[in-house]
């Protein structure tokens, strides 16, 4: 269900039956710790440098996704590589879609899943069922093999889902680190409100005015899954050491201090600075009552990408070398009862 408005309590947020509810939130935005104001004259609002609208595509045995980065300069996404928004999707019986087993190199994968259940296994013994409001945090470093799906139930039954797949590059002095994985369960993501409570801000890696989310990484990064109620403005303290993307998962509003217009399945680029601001139109789409929206961003790495399929390197000669070693079995094996079968 989503949160909605309630009349009489500023900014309030309640669940109404029927709606479905993007990620984890709470009865009362109110009770939880606020990001403090900023002060306009001692910090610098970021410019909004770009903004570009994510084609939609077939991922794997064919769910749909958006490309999200599709179509910026890779100078605005670094240390990004790509990111797809897996759905909006209701599946009927027998409909639902994953992926075979692959490999990965140079870099790490976080699967956030905001509506629906996914099922993870790799070559490491990492994985599991990953839920609303969870993320699956792997770092493929030296090379792994995983597999994602569905679960047979869910296939069986079909049902919505809705999900974020970020990859996030490693520089050259960590791709060879060995593969991790990292469970993170939506009760262990951190909860803030915006000062007047009317955005609800879920942090899962990275630091926003203090308050650090669960998500370890190897490049730093910033990773925030924020609902703005219509008409709420939210102004976020952002590094300015980091690059600075939001991305529109629903809804319409505006971004930046000119206040450029955006929707659903557009993502903004912002320039220097150490705010990003953004607000939520009055009024929203019929499905989605509020503004739901990704804010990133991490320190740019600043080194030759070399990137083809599963692999991201920075080299040719690096790629040449993945695809041999994937070949000849040099990333894992997949393990005895996996999934997939």
């Amino acid at each position: 269900m989503h949160p909605i408005p309630i009349h009489g309590i500023p900014n309030g947020l309640i669940r109404l039956p029927g709606i479905e509810m993007p990620a984890i939130t709470v009865e009362n935005v109110l009770s939880l710790p606020r990001i403090p104001d900023i002060d306009p004259v001692a910090s610098v609002d970021r410019p909004v440098l770009a903004i570009t609208t994510a084609p939609r595509g077939v991922e794997g045995e064919g769910f749909p996704v958006r490309r999200a980065f599709h179509g910026l300069d890779q100078r605005f996404l670094d240390p990004f590589i790509h990111m797809d928004q897996m759905g909006e999707v209701e599946y009927g019986p027998g409909e639902p879609k994953g992926t075979a087993w692959h490999p990965h190199r140079g870099f790490e994968t976080v699967t956030y899943m905001i509506d629906g259940t996914f099922q993870h296994q790799d070559s490491t013994g990492g994985g599991g069922l990953i839920t609303n409001g969870a993320t699956q945090w792997m770092t493929a470093g030296a090379g792994i093999l995983h597999i994602e799906r569905p679960p047979e139930a869910l296939i069986a039954s079909g049902g919505l889902f809705h999900g974020i797949q970020l990859w996030v590059n490693l520089p050259a002095r960590q791709k060879w680190t060995p593969p991790r994985y990292q469970d993170i369960g939506a009760p262990r993501v951190t909860l803030l409100s915006s000062r007047d409570g009317g955005a609800l801000l879920r942090v899962i890696a990275g630091e926003v005015a203090g308050h650090v989310g669960p998500g370890v990484t190897h490049t730093p990064i910033t990773l925030v899954h924020a609902t703005l109620n219509p008409g709420a403005e939210l102004r976020l303290p952002w590094r300015p050491d980091f690059n600075g993307l939001v991305y529109m998962l629903a809804g319409q509003g505006t971004v930046g201090i000119k206040r450029a217009p955006i929707r659903t399945g557009q993502l903004a680029a912002f320039g220097p600075g150490d705010v990003i601001s953004l607000t939520a139109d009055l009024v929203q789409e019929s499905r989605s009552p509020n503004l739901e929206v990704l804010v990133l961003g991490g320190e740019p790495i600043g080194e030759p990408v070399a990137w083809y399929g599963p692999f991201v390197m920075n080299t040719h000669e690096e790629l040449a070398q993945a695809f041999d070693d994937y070949q000849r079995g040099r990333m894992g094996t997949i393990p005895a009862g996996h999934i997939g079968n």
